[in-house]
């Protein structure tokens, strides 16, 4: 039986979704830190930056590296698009979504090829 501190893979994809989730956290928690000139922001975005490492380490201990770390950046960067669309009213245009569509489509083959 295995930990979560020592993942089985299905475990692994567990921790490595939520770390991916993070990452969109502490990117666009950099937005609000203003250039590290607010320390409660800084705070938390360095706390989350840290949480989302970690996570992605225990992943990697049963997944191929680059798997996992594709996967994690995958995340990371269409959540963060998504959450600039949303909180900052960044474009919205069709090319964007579609771009978006593709890193998600990219996640998604990982996963299924890598399983």
């Amino acid at each position: 039986m295995s930990s979560w501190l020592t993942p089985s893979p299905a475990q692994a994809w567990i921790l490595l979704a939520i770390a991916g989730c993070l990452e969109a956290g502490w990117a666009v928690g950099m937005k609000y830190t203003d250039g590290f000139r607010r320390p409660v922001a800084t705070a938390i975005v360095v706390a989350v930056a840290l949480a989302s490492f970690w996570l992605l380490a225990l992943a990697m201990r049963p997944l191929p590296v680059g798997t996992a770390y594709a996967v994690w950046v995958g995340i990371g960067a269409a959540g963060a698009a998504v959450l600039g669309i949303v909180l900052f009213a960044e474009t919205a245009s069709f090319a964007r979504l579609a771009c978006i569509a593709l890193i998600v489509a990219g996640v998604i083959g990982l996963k299924l090829v890598d399983g």
